[in-house]
């Protein structure tokens, strides 16, 4: 399936709809299956130590598996997050950036499933591990005609 989004237009309307985040994250590559994305790691992202937070991290697996989806499907702001498993493996390098690697497994009209890698930029040890399920509104609906 083709990409309904291309990189430079998903950045753009993830700014529009989460302006409030969009200092955080960035798209470094992106594909009908994959996505790579780095979380552009401030001082509002560490946790006491120096390290950067879980929910950050969280927060970055959270928006690679709804970017995914953006970019297949088009404007689908209000597709939702229902499930998420996700493993701390070991400690982030303190401040460094995390980039994280999300290959879409499943696109279906209703799910989406999404795994997802995490990595302090510059090293090839996983730091994180997330599966992620996302809800697709029904075609029609007016969830699905939203953005």
């Amino acid at each position: 399936m083709a990409l309904a989004l291309n990189r430079e237009e998903l950045s753009q309307y993830l700014a529009e709809v989460f302006p409030q985040v969009r200092e955080d994250f960035a798209i470094d590559a992106l594909s009908e299956d994959t996505i790579t994305m780095r979380l552009l790691t401030a001082e509002r992202h560490l946790r006491p130590g120096g390290t950067v937070s879980g929910p950050s991290m969280f927060a970055l697996a959270d928006v690679c598996v709804y970017a995914m989806v953006l970019a297949r499907l088009g404007r689908q702001a209000l597709a939702v997050t229902t499930n998420c498993s996700m493993d701390f493996m070991r400690k982030p390098e303190g401040g460094a950036q995390i980039v994280a690697e999300c290959r879409l497994l499943k696109l279906g009209r209703s799910l989406a499933v999404g795994d997802i890698l995490m990595f302090s930029e510059g090293s090839d040890k996983p730091v994180a591990r997330a599966s992620m399920t996302y809800s697709i509104p029904p075609q029609g609906s007016a969830a699905a005609q939203f953005g």
